[in-house]
């Protein structure tokens, strides 16, 4: 949760009593949608405003509508929000810039994508310096203008308006007011069948449905002067679709554009499942790449068609051809082409198409029995390239001209990798950080190009053999044991819950473990040491915690065995006369603790900020009841763990195991606890993921996972604050599902605010003095698992 308003100090103070009340009744709202960084702004945004001098209605319709804004598009899109409206204070009046502020809300929801709604704010800044009266009118109809209209069709609706009507004041309001025939008639010739925000929620579901995974959906701007030259793409694992799309003509008849982007969503997702590597183009001329495009298409559809028939007629219905099969342009072959792959049943005898068929035909049980290998494609497209003049004698390609005029493919760019550019890669060598390579080579490869040997963990290129190699002179120890290192495990992938689309987004946050640092094992000796007395007052309530072993339970009317002295007493009762005592029983009870407990500590940057009033950091506090922790448990025998994580990005959440279930608490162990250290970011949900996995192999019918965190979930690649709040509640949640349960032990004294929500209302603990922190975590430890 972001600072209190009265922490904000002189931005607050500056603003008038009235515009601070407003403030204070939106805080909650603002708190849950904006940063720390982020509710600064928020304030500084009301002061810039309000030093504007337009009066206070234009900072209470900021006041308003920037949380709204924030929650549809993201705080960064608020920011942009506040230079637009003091850009325009330059060009309108104060009543137009509230009226910008009031429907940003509004645009925000429709357009329902960032990009798209910094695009709107700079349509408004252009539309301002040429018609400043048209600016006011359209805002009072935006609901209505957004609900018809996509980013592309509202700006050629605006643009049209200010050429017709830039020296007719009456007649430009008029138009902009939705009032005059002409305003009308471009409404009308600009509209949009459908916009995808109308139907995205729809279409997620459908693809849900279909793969049983969830698809990231983005609108883009289809602003073109041809509506149909806008092309599906997917980046970044998101499949990208026009804003808007007009119903088509299909050779069936019209197809809604609901169906179209049916269509679109369902060939964009078969791409993501079955196209798993990226193909060169290094060598390959314009023409073969548009061919390798056209079957890797077909080959995507083929596979989805495998699972889902029902989706032929919805694709072939969409093929166009021209007339009695002529083919004028390359884009006419690639059209025919592409329609005889698809529809087995459709008619074209001609040489090239039939070739094309029977390399199609030949390649389908190989298609079939290795999904996710798209060579086929390439050696088609290459094959059909080769014989296209000699066979079809059709004219040359342009590329930008001839592309397939199949409405609702992509453009290919997922499919393709062009040799000497690789933008991850780029990206991690800008960043000082070039990316590891991982190789899995055979013996010979080993020994024959083996360079380094003592080659470390930043090495640029791993070799992996699949079995240990033994020297020459083989005394039965490997390489491996005797100068190696035990291997770090591959990255593990984990789905994350995105609360805005209510959906997880799959394989979206990339885990690795790391080999935990070595530190000096006496540090933990000094620790224990130092913290003796409070080891000796524990004593006491760990041997209470101690499995007892055989227990006799007495006395008993029902039991397994007889107790001797209580038979004895009960018959000298019954001589003498008197009732006798009945419970002459006793059972035999094995009492044992079937626990097994998991420590996750938080090791973000934060942890190395020294306590208040102390000399000593939060992280070796954390060391030091990690120190007692583990030798409390140890004691009383339960199996235990502690890992630790931390993260940078969704891309490389860091995770370390200090100590693990099968391991030893010996001197290695403590090394590492002595070695832990604070660095980057939270994103807890991944850990808490793959923590848990590691419980649920546990034998043990209870399992604890005890967190241990000085702050709430943060990482440097998320402006919302809930995102990743809401994602670690999601994680919680799916432990408990495990037989897991998580309980929170948190060091921030406003942790109150957010990790109820979080671990649920009894399953956390916040300290207020981070100081006592050594001794709390043994003792909470003891009152868990009593």
């Amino acid at each position: 949760m972001g600072a209190p308003l009265h922490d904000l100090g002189e931005q607050a103070a500056a603003l008038p009593s009235g515009l601070r009340q407003r403030i204070e009744q939106r805080w909650t709202e603002a708190t849950k949608v904006f940063s720390a960084h982020g509710l600064d702004r928020y304030v500084g945004g009301a002061v810039a405003l309000q030093g504007l001098g337009r009066g206070d209605a234009v900072v209470e319709a900021w006041i308003d509508a920037a949380p709204q804004v924030a929650r549809e598009v993201g705080e960064d899109a608020v920011a942009e929000l506040a230079s637009a409206a003091l850009r325009l204070a330059s060009k309108t009046s104060g009543a137009v810039i509230e009226r910008v502020l009031s429907t940003a809300p509004t645009a925000a929801r429709r357009l329902a994508d960032a990009a798209l709604f910094l695009q709107y704010l700079q349509f408004l800044g252009t539309l301002a310096a040429q018609a400043p009266r048209g600016l006011r009118p359209m805002l009072g109809r935006l609901d209505t203008l957004l609900g018809q209209f996509s980013l592309g069709g509202l700006r050629r609706w605006a643009h049209w308006g200010v050429q017709a009507h830039r020296t007719q004041p009456e007649e430009l309001t008029a138009y902009f007011d939705l009032q005059s025939r002409e305003s009308l008639a471009m409404l009308q010739q600009e509209r949009k069948g459908t916009l995808l925000v109308d139907v995205q929620r729809r279409i997620q579901m459908y693809l849900r449905a279909l793969w049983g995974r969830d698809f990231y959906l983005r609108p883009t701007a289809a602003d073109f002067e041809q509506r149909e030259g806008a092309r599906p793409f997917i980046e970044d694992g998101i499949i990208h679709l026009p804003d808007a799309y007009d119903a088509v003509e299909g050779p069936a008849g019209t197809v809604a554009a609901a169906e179209l982007y049916r269509a679109a969503a369902a060939h964009a997702a078969a791409h993501l499942v079955f196209t798993r590597q990226s193909s060169s183009a290094e060598g390959l001329t314009p023409w073969q790449m548009a061919l390798i495009g056209v079957v890797e298409d077909a080959r995507v559809e083929a596979l989805a068609l495998a699972r889902f028939p029902g989706l032929r007629p919805l694709w072939a219905r969409l093929h166009t051809v021209t007339p009695n099969g002529r083919a004028e342009t390359a884009r006419d072959w690639l059209d025919r082409l592409a329609r005889a792959l698809i529809d087995p049943g459709h008619a074209d005898d001609h040489p090239w198409i039939a070739l094309g068929r029977t390399l199609w035909a030949d390649a389908q049980p190989r298609i079939l029995a290795q999904p996710y290998d798209n060579t086929v494609s390439w050696n088609i497209g290459v094959a059909l390239a080769h014989h296209y003049r000699a066979l079809a004698q059709g004219p040359e390609f342009r590329p930008r001209a001839d592309e397939s005029a199949v409405v609702y493919r992509d453009d290919n760019r997922y499919f393709w990798a062009f040799v000497g550019w690789d933008a991850e890669h780029a990206a991690a060598m800008a960043q000082g950080a070039p990316r590891q390579v991982r190789k899995h080579v055979s013996v010979m490869e080993f020994v024959n190009e083996l360079d380094v040997e003592t080659a470390g963990d930043d090495a640029q290129e791993v070799w992996v053999l699949g079995t240990e190699l033994f020297p020459y002179e083989d005394l039965g120890v490997s390489y491996n044991e005797s100068e190696g290192r035990e291997p770090v495990l591959p990255p593990v992938h984990y789905g994350e819950w995105d609360h805005q689309i209510q959906l997880e987004r799959p394989a979206w946050v990339t885990l690795q473990e790391r080999r935990a640092p070595s530190g000096d094992p006496a540090v933990i000796d000094g620790i224990l040491l130092e913290y003796r007395r409070l080891i000796a007052r524990m004593k006491r309530i760990l041997e209470a915690l101690q499995p007892q072993g055989v227990q006799r339970i007495r006395p008993l009317e029902d039991g397994d065995d007889i107790d001797l002295d209580a038979a004895l007493s009960s018959l000298t009762d019954l001589r003498l006369g008197c009732m006798p005592d009945p419970r002459i029983m006793m059972r035999h009870v094995r009492k044992t603790r079937d626990l097994a407990v998991l420590v996750l500590l938080d090791l973000s940057q934060s942890t190395n900020d020294r306590v208040a009033g102390q000399t000593h950091t939060v992280l070796e506090l954390t060391r030091a009841a990690c120190a007692l922790l583990a030798d409390a448990i140890q004691k009383v025998g339960d199996p235990f763990a502690i890992h630790g994580f931390c993260s940078d990005g969704r891309h490389d959440v860091h995770y370390w195991r200090f100590k693990d279930f099968d391991q030893p608490y010996d001197d290695l162990a403590k090394a590492r606890l002595a070695g832990m250290q604070g660095q980057l970011s939270t994103r807890m949900g991944a850990a808490i993921r793959h923590a848990t996995a590691a419980l649920a192999r546990r034998p043990q019918r209870r399992r604890l996972l005890l967190v241990v965190t000085d702050g709430e979930p943060a990482d440097v690649d998320v402006r919302d604050p809930s995102y990743l709040r809401q994602d670690a509640r999601k994680a919680v949640e799916a432990a408990a599902r495990q037989g897991v349960l998580t309980f929170c032990l948190s060091l921030d004294p406003r942790a109150d605010d957010y990790v109820s929500r979080i671990f649920g209302g009894r399953h956390y603990r916040v300290i207020d003095r981070v100081e006592r922190l050594p001794e709390t975590l043994p003792m909470l430890y003891a009152a868990l698992t009593r």
